[in-house]
């Protein structure tokens, strides 16, 4: 019986064009690599451009950890316009003879959006209620509450501004929908807002200038385009074991460790030579680490 040739791990940056769903890009990507084994780390609507990143064999294992990365927008919002998807594909509504606010103002509106905030979701979103996405119940027409949530929104800056148009780059944490902030940003000015374009340049260490389009991947040469397991992690503490340290590690078993800098309890990327060896939780006041996440590096 011929062997199946071993799987590659990592991650692909890919560059995400207008249209496409994330689902349709990791079904490409699929039937490029070969793989069952194939998930992205953060969904970008069909209308939205950019950073989509896109796991490989074990690298979905860590998607998680990805999506945990700060992210960076570049946003364009409608001003003086609203629709019940709070972008453009949805049933837009133009507002009759709002004001045109002045500059000064929109940077004290955008105050309240920075820090940890509380967001509602838009309607049309893959949020779940009662089992179901919210973007089904809102197109068969349902009622829907969805509640307030927290939201870490770090930076804000306008980059352009000329009535109505408003263009923003917009540093966020995980769960933050651009679409509620040019919703809600529309309200506080009283003008109504939507968004009208997005473009994510940055989930963690992987940036849009680094991208790669699907058109440049094919089954030939797709592996140069694979970035390491060690890229999901980054921000993480770095535990480097030494190779008693790794067989324990291995075989699933806590140990004595100490992380220097480390003063409370975290997870830390472990990896041991030029190996991942997946990820650990570092308990500093016991001294001691135990495994979380394994099995990423061949044993042995």
């Amino acid at each position: 019986m011929k062997r199946r040739p071993p799987e590659r791990d990592g991650f692909l940056n890919i560059d995400k064009p207008k249209g496409l769903t994330s689902r349709s890009v990791v079904d490409r990507v699929c039937r490029i690599v070969r793989s069952k084994r194939v998930g992205h780390a953060g969904t970008l609507d069909p209308l939205a451009t950019g950073v989509l990143v896109v796991a490989v064999g074990k690298a979905t294992r860590l998607v998680e950890y990805v999506q945990a990365q700060r992210k960076t927008y570049r946003a364009g919002f409608l001003l003086g316009q609203t629709s019940d998807t709070d972008d453009m594909e949805g049933a837009i509504s133009i507002r009759g003879a709002v004001h045109t606010p002045i500059r000064e103002e929109i940077d004290r509106a955008l105050m309240p959006f920075i820090g940890r905030i509380q967001q509602t979701p838009p309607k049309f979103s893959a949020i779940k209620l009662q089992g179901r996405r919210a973007y089904d119940l809102a197109r068969s027409g349902a009622e829907l509450e969805l509640q307030p949530r927290p939201v870490d929104v770090y930076r804000i800056e306008i980059e352009e501004y000329s009535f109505p148009k408003l263009r923003l780059e917009i540093e966020c944490g995980s769960g933050t929908y651009i679409r509620s902030i040019a919703r809600d940003l529309g309200e506080a000015l009283g003008v109504g807002g939507l968004m009208e374009t997005l473009e994510r340049n940055a989930v963690g260490v992987f940036r849009l200038k680094d991208g790669v389009s699907l058109d440049e991947l094919d089954q030939d040469d797709w592996k140069t385009h694979l970035r390491p397991l060690l890229d999901g992690c980054a921000g993480m503490p770095t535990a480097k074991l030494d190779d008693e340290q790794r067989r324990h590690f291995d075989a699933g078993r806590a140990f004595p460790f100490a992380l220097e800098g480390v003063d409370q309890s975290c997870e830390a990327a472990i990896v041991s030579g030029s190996s991942f060896l997946g990820i650990g939780a570092i308990d500093p006041a016991a001294g001691m680490l135990r495994p979380a996440k394994g099995g990423f590096a061949d044993l042995g």
